[in-house]
């Protein structure tokens, strides 16, 4: 096998110059790209796609990253991979972003039209999925960009064309009137889930309508008194004794002076309020229903961009919010209004442009929801080699919940950007004509002005991307249903269902076996990231600083399924300085490889005790890895990597290895050299998918067989190369020298000076396993004189440490000056005495416990513990010495 090391690394790790250029060459290489090999198992995950209306944030940066973690393992376990990628039109968002655009150069898109709004729209598209393609490169991702896919491009919008037609065939989908959520600031309704509810101090204004006949009035309060000018009824319930004389009767609605009755109905509250409430069909889905139920009129007052209409008389063309605290006075002026009450309620806002959202009737498309759930739920109750597997399980309960108590779906938009409706409305009979092409006499057509919600086209991603509604396309035949799922909790509604019951409906299959939750991405005060706080990441920015393996380490690791992740600057030099350690200890090990091929890698003869004990541990961390990213504990795995990699490799085997390298026997030189190779070939392939620059770099150099490590064979655990016998030797071994370390640093005793040291070994056996070991013993303790026996008399003032099989005895005489050492005790012991005391003195002061802050005060306490620790060893270590 041809040798393709590039040369020893630089002295020190450069993450901008290693990263450079790496990512082309795997790109180039196709490493990438998916083979259709029929030999291999497939494994999928398509990308969550990404809007269009910006870079990708650090939230983005951890979702691919798991994703890619998950896609290069697979590869490398001989996997045929398609880790697919993709944006979304995201048409509000974007529409929104192109609309400001323009507003800054003083147009709007009615100037411009529909067809050349739509070419600005995809000049922004290609600006910004080029930004988002050069940042999956700066984080490594493993994309298949032969396959990458666009939410708007002609082959998903033919199957969006497909889904909307079959569902319409089948009654799902349907044209009404009701109340919807309507968004005034970018004019377009909104589903249920794209608003979001806030807590708002706000007022309840409670009004008196007077009766027609002049016998009195009837109470009413809302929180929204510029509705009253829709109003088409008072309710009241029908088993109300105050109000039953009145049911039947009329009111005179104020200000607008129209006669409205008074209606009885099951819905009203009794107990709240006075018991009485208008009703505004037009603008509130609760009065719609009872509008329905008494046939009441639907008066609309207000325009789509939250003016008052026509039918708000006087109030015409105010904005909804200055029309309120208009007829507020006019009500207070006439004495219809008497009591303005303090109230706090959650009040809808739209989550793209923030605005608050009005209920308002409005003809709208729709999804009839419950057939498509019960099929989602019912999925659920079946096998897990059938279902939505989700990984924490917890996160079905929440998915299931919604899926039982789901709304219909208000499906289409009042925008231009995004996949149009394929309805036509017959410009004289009025007739609607649904269909994946528009009708033959098309010139007495006009197609609906609407496009659909993005989550509808979105919701096909799985399968669209694949080439469905092709379903004989070897794409969908082998890659679908997909492998994994990876997304935030936050969008399980948005996305996640969607997905689930339109692949039940059109492919009779689960879109994906798995779906991993994580969370989100706080700062360290575990505080939402946002634009207003100032506390966000530019993952960008992380890179340019410490390079993506850091940010990827340290994104992967730090959390547990489901859980958030508090991002830490220091956490990510913290990764990166574990990076320097690799990046040294592979240095050392190239260095001391000389010319080793691959072919030269010789594991079966001699080895050292250091030798076998790596090797099993290497086994022993392979199975721990592997038990753990199946279970996507990605952070388990990441601990084991990291303490095998830091502690037993770096401090200990290779450590332990110079004493070979630097000795006059080649035959272990050769053994040493080649359990180095193998080690750290591993090692770096395990890593790899956590940090896929670093590893690339470092294994290019190593004696290895292929062309990149992205499609280098994954760590299998090998039962030749396993000795516990061994593993327990070493682990006596390890265990002794950091007692000695221990004791050495208790007393002050630096490793430059000889001390005598005595093992008692429990039996033979042992005696015998130390002594073909002393030189290990010899080389990191430095002792004067090392005895090991079973029999050992132990001094009569010497430190000890007990391990397993064995008993260490260190001679005072010879780690210390006794006399001194009881002088430097006493001294430290009067310092911990002073510090005890001044802490409690504080601790007593009622003044400082009643004024300082909890944190201060629990400081103070920790405090007081550490300090009483320190003076207990102190006189534990002086009656030792004075006994």
């Amino acid at each position: 096998m041809e040798d393709r090391r590039e040369g020893a690394l630089p002295s020190k790790y450069d993450p901008t110059a290693v990263e450079k250029d790496r990512y082309k060459f795997w790109v180039d290489g196709k490493f990438f790209e998916a083979t259709g090999d029929k030999t291999k198992k497939p494994f999928t995950i398509v990308i969550p796609p990404p809007n269009v209306t910006g870079k990708l944030h650090i939230g983005h940066a951890w979702d691919t990253t798991l994703q890619d973690i998950i896609t290069r393992i697979k590869r490398m376990q001989g996997y045929d991979v398609l880790y697919l990628p993709g944006m979304d039109h995201a048409g509000i968002a974007t529409q929104a972003k192109v609309e400001a655009k323009l507003r800054e150069q003083g147009q709007t898109r009615y100037d411009l039209g529909r067809e050349k709004f739509l070419e600005k729209a995809w000049e922004w598209k290609e600006e910004y999925a080029d930004f988002i393609r050069q940042q999956w490169s700066k984080l490594g991702l493993g994309l298949d960009y032969s396959r990458e896919r666009f939410t708007l491009d002609e082959g998903l919008s033919d199957a969006v064309r497909e889904v909307f037609v079959k569902l319409y065939e089948k009654g799902l989908i349907y044209r009404g009137e009701y109340i919807i959520n309507w968004d005034p600031a970018t004019k377009t309704a909104l589903s249920d889930i794209e608003v979001i509810y806030e807590e708002v101090q706000g007022h309840f204004y409670h009004m008196k309508y007077p009766l027609k006949d002049g016998s009195g009035s009837i109470e009413v309060a809302t929180t929204r008194p510029e509705t009253m000018l829709g109003d088409t009824a008072v309710a009241v319930h029908p088993e109300d004794e105050r109000y039953q004389h009145l049911i039947g009767k009329k009111v005179v609605l104020p200000i607008v002076g129209r006669e409205i009755e008074i209606v009885a109905d099951d819905y009203v509250d009794i107990e709240f309020g006075s018991g009485a409430v208008k009703i505004t069909p037009a603008h509130d889905p609760n009065d719609f229903e009872i509008g329905n139920r008494h046939n009441l009129d639907r008066i609309l007052v207000m325009n789509e961009d939250g003016t008052m209409n026509k039918n708000a008389g006087k109030y015409q063309g105010m904005d909804r919010f200055e029309c309120r605290k208009q007829i507020v006075k006019d009500l207070q002026d006439s004495g219809v209004l008497f009591e303005i009450e303090d109230h706090t309620h959650s009040v809808g806002h739209s989550e793209r442009s923030g605005a608050v959202v009005e209920p308002y009737l409005s003809t709208q498309w729709f999804v009839n929801m419950q057939p498509l759930a019960d099929a989602a739920v019912d999925l659920q109750n079946q096998s897990t080699d059938s279902k939505v597997n989700f990984v924490p399980e917890r996160f079905e309960r929440t998915y299931l919940h919604w899926m039982k108590n789901i709304r219909d779906w208000c499906i289409s938009r009042q925008l231009w950007w995004g996949h149009r409706i394929p309805a036509w409305y017959h410009k004289e009979t009025g007739e609607i004509y649904v269909g994946k092409e528009a009708p033959k006499d098309e010139e007495n057509w006009e197609q609906d002005s609407d496009v659909l919600d993005t989550w509808f086209s979105s919701a096909l991603w799985p399968f669209s991307t694949l080439n469905w509604p092709d379903t004989e396309d070897e794409d969908f035949k082998k890659f679908f249903p997909t492998s994994v799922l990876v997304t935030g909790y936050d969008i399980i509604f948005f996305w996640v269902a969607r997905m689930i019951f339109q692949s039940i409906e059109f492919t009779e299959e689960r879109p994906f076996k798995d779906v991993l939750i994580h969370g989100l991405v706080r700062d360290a005060e575990g505080r939402k990231m946002s634009k207003s706080l100032g506390n966000g990441v530019d993952p960008m920015e992380v890179i340019e600083k410490y390079g993506a393996d850091s940010l990827r380490y340290f994104l992967s690791t730090g959390s547990t399924p489901g859980q958030d992740l508090r991002f830490q600057w220091e956490k990510v030099e913290s990764t990166w300085n574990f990076i320097n350690k690799i990046w040294n200890a592979s240095r050392f090990v190239l260095m001391n490889l000389g010319e080793m091929k691959y072919d030269d890698i010789d594991l079966t003869t001699k080895q050292s005790v250091a030798d076998k004990w790596i090797l099993t541990r290497l086994n022993e961390t392979i199975e721990n890895v592997n038990r753990n990213v199946d279970k996507y504990e990605f952070g388990e795995a990441g601990r084991h990597l990291y303490n095998f990699i830091w502690d037993e490799f770096c401090d200990w085997y290779i450590e332990m290895a110079k004493l070979p390298l630097y000795g006059e026997d080649e035959a272990a030189k050769q053994s040493t050299r080649s359990v180095l190779a193998y080690v750290l070939d591993n090692i770096m392939r395990m890593l790899h998918p956590f940090m896929p620059f670093v590893t690339e770099e470092i294994w290019q150099q190593l004696p290895h067989q292929g062309e990149s490590i992205t499609r280098a064979a994954w760590p299998a655990v090998s039962d030749e190369l396993h000795d516990p016998k061994a593993a327990e030797e070493m682990s006596r071994l390890v265990a002794i020298i950091r007692s000695v370390r221990n004791i050495r640093a208790e007393v002050d005793t630096p490793m430059s000076k000889q001390i005598e040291l005595l093992i008692r070994a429990k039996d033979e056996s042992i005696v015998h396993q130390l002594h073909d070991n002393r030189h290990y013993l010899e080389r990191f303790c430095n002792p004067s004189s090392l005895t090991i026996s079973t029999a050992i008399e132990v001094p009569e003032k010497a430190m000890s440490a007990v391990v397993t099989g064995a008993d260490l005895f260190l001679p005072l005489e010879g780690l210390i000056d006794v006399e001194k050492e009881i002088k430097r005790l006493e001294s430290e012991l009067e310092k911990w005495n002073k510090e005890v005391d001044r802490v409690k003195k504080k601790l007593s002061n009622e003044g400082f416990i009643k004024k300082a802050p909890e944190k201060v005060v629990e400081e103070e306490k920790q405090k007081e513990k550490e300090y009483n620790e320190k003076k207990a060893m102190v006189e534990t270590r002086l009656q030792e010495l004075k006994s």
